[in-house]
């Protein structure tokens, strides 16, 4: 069963009848959506390969409505102050700023998270991290095997939580330790627990196992760096705004990888499963590490635009 969510709901209940604007004095208007809009994709074409989308994401944030708001309202009248704030944005957009940065958050899962310059940015992709987790680990209710109640969970480099709280928020009879090395990062992860209401995480300050407490985990996930330090696309996009050090790691990018896989099964229960996302190049790379570490049923799994993205295997050994 494909348990990915979907925001449907979501998209349904905004998609609703929303209130119509209210006219403003002459005086105060910035600007009709529609010709907003229009200007703002024009000023974005040169530096955005999204750029309808970013205007619209940015010009909905400084509103506080939906995109679909903006859709059923194009000649309403935009506040002067509003149209100003939002072409700040678009100026920061143009110098290559991620949105999740202007906005501040970014939908993982179903979850509405906090992002800030000192986590990286979640992205779709990694929701398949998640998915196949859970997919690992049968119902409490099965009360055998993988999965009975109570079964711990780690997650390695979790920035802003994503990984964790999207699995603790599924499976609430889960314990899941989350660790970062970054301060900052951790902070970010429990502002979002709290603003989900996700108690099931218990945050740690660690340089991945270096300052774990000693237990042994049903599962161990994690989103490490692995991108080669001299990549040159760390100079080009999104990526140029976030921590380095949650993206680079060595020569070949698997400098991380290899440190998780090598210590990971001191910290696995006999059974228990290592997750790793990984480039769309490493398959091959990161299930030869597991094999030879002595993992047993290693895979690799693609995403949904087909490449190669988690490698899994299980640890049998007490």
């Amino acid at each position: 069963m494909n348990i990915r969510r979907i925001s449907w709901q979501r998209w349904r209940m905004n998609r609703g009848n929303p209130s119509p604007p209210t006219p403003l004095p002459q005086g105060e208007r910035g600007g009709r959506i529609r010709e907003l809009l229009a200007n703002a994709v024009l000023k974005l074409q040169a530096s955005s390969e999204s750029a309808r989308a970013d205007a619209e994401i940015l010009l909905a944030h400084c509103l506080q409505k939906s995109r679909t708001w903006l859709f059923t309202w194009p000649e309403k009248e935009v506040d002067s102050t509003i149209a100003t704030a939002f072409m700040r944005l678009l100026d920061e957009r143009s110098k290559g700023v991620p949105i999740a940065h202007l906005t501040g958050q970014r939908e993982f899962w179903t979850l509405n998270l906090k992002v800030t310059p000192d986590t990286l940015i979640p992205r779709p992709e990694t929701e398949l991290l998640v998915e196949t987790a859970l997919l690992l680990l049968p119902s409490p209710l099965e009360g055998e095997g993988l999965g009975v109640r109570g079964y711990s969970l780690l997650d390695l480099g979790t920035g802003t939580g994503a990984i964790a709280l999207a699995i603790a928020s599924e499976r609430p009879d889960a314990h899941v330790i989350a660790c970062d090395f970054s301060p900052a990062a951790l902070a970010v992860a429990q502002e979002n627990a709290h603003a989900h209401h996700i108690r099931n995480v218990q945050f740690v300050q660690s340089d991945w196992f270096g300052a774990l407490p000693a237990q042994r985990f049903s599962l161990i996930v994690s989103n490490p760096p692995y991108i080669e330090t001299d990549d040159p696309h760390l100079r080009q996009g999104d990526v140029r705004f976030e921590p380095l050090s949650a993206l680079a790691s060595g020569m070949d990018g698997l400098d991380d990888i290899r440190h998780i896989i090598q210590t990971a099964p001191q910290w696995l229960e006999a059974g228990g499963w290592l997750l790793l996302e990984h480039g769309y190049n490493q398959g091959a790379s990161v299930t030869a590490l597991l094999r030879n570490a002595g993992f047993q049923k290693v895979r690799c799994l693609p995403d949904l635009a087909g490449n190669d993205r988690v490698s899994v295997g299980q640890w049998l050994q007490g």
